[in-house]
């Protein structure tokens, strides 16, 4: 039973006393949910429509503890005035009611619960039977039908009060970079990995957030021609219980525990040992640097599930407050997991909007940040029927005055029913592409792969140059015209599977080290090893290797759609083979920045790529005229074949068609006009360029086979182009 002689209670105050001193001034309703420091204490609001009592705790560091109930409930609603709950206090719910955990009710006084709209947060999740509200052994099996009676607060993280950003310090409007989506260039990072093993970045900035505004930093990403710099989760998170029972940790952050608090890990140790308020200090002091570099700061956000697992799983916010309200359940009133995670957030609830949305503002208006990716994205627009365009989530982003005003990206898929939702996503959402990854993909490594044991390369189902063309040209087939190709965001990688440099050199995934037999991780990488399985050192299987990394690169950057690079992917890092490395926190996560020639000449070379795409704007705008709306008529893509002549049906169809010429026309612009010639075979080929008005003459721009890059050539001539080469030219 939890030891009275650690606590003590305190009756609610009441709002009509006179004496200030015992009680704040009244405020009208509705409170503001989460923690509002005023007076010499704070008003409190918390939703939990089941529950019985609500108590806030106020936790003094020998470990005792001041409860005050809420008087107030409405619509679900707790809320009330909480002496001495200042700003620096730690604190957290405690809430009483049934326990029925058949129909989602949960309830447990014993357990301490972390504030959904925590802004700060200490502790960490102890591994220990306390944490969970059903009775558990030591083995963390137990029987869900028996309420735990141990106190739980010593071994969960606590709420930190912090009071709201003065004026002074929040961001302005006019400090961000405001990067048009045409001129856009995502940049996925991990916090940690990025800088873990910079030279350059201080000792003591290695792995956080200062480090991420550290002058190396900001020099890669400016001379790389990055805009955006798109975080993997910075949310408050905590490691699953099976992980930190075979030693690992969740790396990448995807299991989060509180969604308006910076993970205070990736805080420097003196921000860290200042507390929060600090920590939070120093992540908005990096996106104010980041800022001044011109590059944007987006954030990859999960608020599909959070931390408490499956229904068994440990007993730390949302599950103790409401379950049955909180979390998705089928018709039946069974958990209904669509996220593959052990739960998933019901978006049915409209507190549950509520708190995504307050979330999303918080980070814009207070921390600065410029727009979000959002993980499994199809879960946070499922209603009853399922997954709905129209859901209210959806509507609420592309009208908010705030969030309708930043970049906004899907991950348009999770495993539930009916999950896979590419192209289904209302403006203004952009989508990761995953059509475009797995046909270029293919285009460059399986059917290459087929052909050099001497098979003709697969041309059913739209396959071949059909494919490649459709990917390059914004995926047509997949976003409606109205949308724009600039809907989509194009990536070969990203943290979930191979890197670039294992996509070339791994036919299977090696995911020994995560201590799951293997098993975990895609079996379907779509990936070429080139001969070899892993590292080499024979000459003729890295130089094809590295010319397929560079192809992969080119179609990539020049495609139309805004193109996403993994970091580190720009010069050919490795995981060995790792395709999973959610719970490396090791060298195999961490980018390794001793690069060897290859790797320093691969990234010269993607440098000057993303330079030949600032340089021309018929490869930006993916065929829109600003000020217009979108026509996907508009034909600013000519496609010829190697004898100059417009491309014909059966060409297109040609099972051995393996070369295939671009135009980005920008004539009517009056601007250059850019073309790329494809040779996805494995001869070298003779190229005639095609003959039009207005194009004379073309220069040479770029190419994957580097030899071949310091020729210009006439409109109508013949240009010898080598084998599986990308080669890029622009009229003068």
């Amino acid at each position: 039973m939890i030891d009275s002689g650690r606590l003590r209670r305190v009756p609610a105050p009441t709002t009509d006393r006179d004496d200030s001193s015992a009680a704040a001034p009244r405020r009208s309703r509705p409170h503001p949910l989460g923690v509002t420091p005023r007076g010499d204490g704070a008003d409190v609001a918390v939703f939990a429509a089941h529950a019985d009592a609500v108590e806030v705790c106020v936790l003094a560091d020998d470990g005792t503890e001041v409860r005050t109930g809420l008087p107030d409930v409405e619509h679900g609603v707790w809320s009330g005035y909480v002496p001495g709950l200042r700003v620096g206090s730690r604190y957290g719910f405690r809430v009483a009611g049934r326990w029925d955990p058949e129909r989602g009710l949960r309830h447990n006084p014993a357990k301490l619960l972390l504030d959904p709209y925590a802004r700060g947060v200490v502790g960490e999740v102890a591994l220990r039977p306390e944490i969970f509200g059903h009775v558990v052994g030591e083995d963390l099996q137990g029987d869900l039908a028996v309420p735990d009676p141990r106190d739980s607060a010593p071994h969960v993280p606590h709420g930190v009060v912090l009071d709201a950003l003065p004026a002074p310090l929040r961001p302005a409007a006019d400090e961000r970079p405001r990067v048009p989506w045409a001129d856009t260039v995502v940049y996925e990072a991990h916090v940690k990995g990025l800088t873990r093993r910079m030279p350059g970045v201080p000792a003591e900035l290695r792995g956080t957030y200062a480090g991420l505004a550290s002058p190396p930093v900001l020099e890669h990403l400016t001379r790389l021609g990055v805009t955006s710099l798109e975080l993997l989760p910075v949310h408050a998170s905590t490691s699953e219980l099976a992980l930190r029972r075979r030693g690992l940790v969740n790396y990448w952050g995807y299991n989060t525990l509180a969604f308006n608090a910076p993970h205070a890990a990736y805080a420097t140790a003196a921000a860290r040992a200042a507390g929060p308020e600090a920590v939070r200090a120093e992540f908005r002091e990096a996106v104010r640097d980041l800022h001044a570099a011109g590059i944007e700061v987006l954030l990859d956000v999960v608020y599909n599930h959070t931390c408490e697992e499956g229904p068994d799983g440990p007993h730390l916010s949302l599950r103790g407050l409401d379950d049955a309200s909180y979390y998705l359940r089928d018709a039946g009133g069974r958990p209904f997991d669509v996220t593959g995670c052990g739960n998933s957030l019901n978006f049915s609830e409209r507190r549950v909007l509520q708190l995504t949305l307050d979330s999303l503002r918080y980070w814009v208006t207070e921390l600065g940040v410029d727009g979000f990716r959002f993980d499994l994205m199809p879960t946070l627009a499922r209603g009853p029927g399922g997954f709905s365009p129209d859901h209210a989530f959806l509507s609420a982003l592309g009208t908010d005055p705030v969030l309708s005003d930043t970049k906004l990206i899907a991950e348009p898929w999770d495993i539930g029913p009916f999950g896979w939702r590419t192209g289904q996503f209302p403006q203004p959402l952009h989508e990761w592409n995953d059509r475009f990854r797995d046909g270029v993909r293919r285009f460059w490594l399986t059917d290459a792969r087929e052909i050099a044991a001497g098979h003709q390369a697969p041309v059913a189902g739209g396959r071949g140059l059909q494919e490649f063309a459709t990917r390059f040209a914004g995926s047509a087939d997949t976003f409606e015209p109205r949308r724009g190709r600039l809907t989509s965001v194009n990536f070969v990688t990203a943290h979930d599977g191979f890197t670039l440099a294992d996509l070339v050199a791994y036919d299977r995934k090696h995911n020994e080290a995560n201590g799951e037999g293997n098993r975990d991780g895609s079996d379907g990488d779509t990936s070429w090893n080139h001969g070899v399985e892993g590292v080499t050192d024979d000459p003729a299987v890295l130089a094809r290797r590295r010319g397929a990394i560079r192809n992969l690169l080119a179609t990539l950057v020049l495609s139309s759609g805004v193109p996403m690079l993994t970091a580190g992917d720009e010069f050919g890092r490795s995981q060995g083979g790792n395709n999973n490395a959610y719970c490396q926190d090791t060298e195999v996560s961490w980018i390794d920045w001793d690069l060897q020639d290859w790797q320093r000449e691969l990234l010269a070379d993607t440098r000057e790529l993303l330079a030949v795409r600032r340089r021309h704007p018929v490869l930006r705008d993916a065929g829109v005229v600003r000020g217009k709306p979108p026509r996907e008529q508009r034909q600013d893509l000519l496609w010829f074949s190697e004898d100059g002549e417009p491309m014909t049906v059966e060409r297109w169809h040609g099972p051995d068609q393996r070369v295939l010429q671009v135009l980005v026309d920008g004539r009517d612009r009056r601007e250059a006009s850019v073309l790329v010639v494809v040779n996805a075979g494995p001869a070298d080929v003779d190229v005639v360029l095609p003959a039009l008005d207005g194009l004379p003459r073309f220069l040479p721009q770029w190419c994957s086979v580097p030899e071949r890059r310091t020729r210009a050539a006439e409109a109508g001539s013949v240009l010898r182009t080598a084998a599986w080469s990308v080669r890029v030219l622009a009229t003068a």
